[in-house]
């Protein structure tokens, strides 16, 4: 299946029939991380991460340690 989260020089480009629900996407866009989900009414949500260090270890890791980055992330800040 296609990734449904892309960017190119004008922006995010998103392909909300190809997303399942409730799960986490993300691009990278002019060195910020774009995060993206669609909610179980459908519902498209944006994020953009911009803090450095979380954007690289986004970079570095991809989806497959997305929860695992921002669950440490959060241990951190506190």
């Amino acid at each position: 299946m296609d990734y449904p989260v892309s960017v190119d020089e004008n922006g995010l480009k998103l392909k909300p029939e190809k997303m399942e629900k409730e799960k986490l996407y993300h691009c990278m866009f002019k060195n910020k991380a774009m995060l993206v989900f669609k909610d179980f009414q459908d519902v498209l949500n944006c994020y953009e991460i911009e803090d450095v260090d979380l954007v690289e270890k986004i970079r570095k890791h991809g989806d497959d340690d997305l929860e695992k980055i921002f669950n440490d992330y959060l241990k951190e800040q506190t």
